[in-house]
């Protein structure tokens, strides 16, 4: 298993633990973090997953796709640290990764 820090737009923290081969928002879902929507279940078709990677994480969760960079225009307060969760998959050298999540989704 590999942790996973959910920190909320509150500061509320959730550190759960999120099976490799999942996505970052798989990982919230089945662990009830709040703040991820997940309306089109991980097919990168809305932006109700948008979190922001910690700067220490960037390197290893890579560049967003370019399906990615178009879904994330609709997302609100996109940084460039900016993912869609669901793109993100949990692997083992992603143990520890920390994502903040934005005020709101829509």
């Amino acid at each position: 298993m590999v942790t996973v820090t959910y920190i909320q737009h509150s500061g509320e923290t959730h550190v759960v633990e999120v099976k490799p081969g999942l996505s970052v928002m798989e990982g919230a879902v089945r662990n009830n973090v709040p703040g991820i929507d997940a309306d089109c279940g991980g097919a990168c078709a809305c932006a109700t997953c948008h979190v922001y990677v910690d700067p220490d994480w960037l390197e290893k969760t890579g560049k967003a796709a370019a399906m990615e960079e178009s879904m994330l225009d609709f997302a609100e307060g996109v940084e460039p640290n900016s993912r869609l969760s669901c793109q993100i998959p949990v692997t083992p050298e992603l143990d520890g990764l920390i994502v903040r999540l934005p005020q709101s989704q829509h």
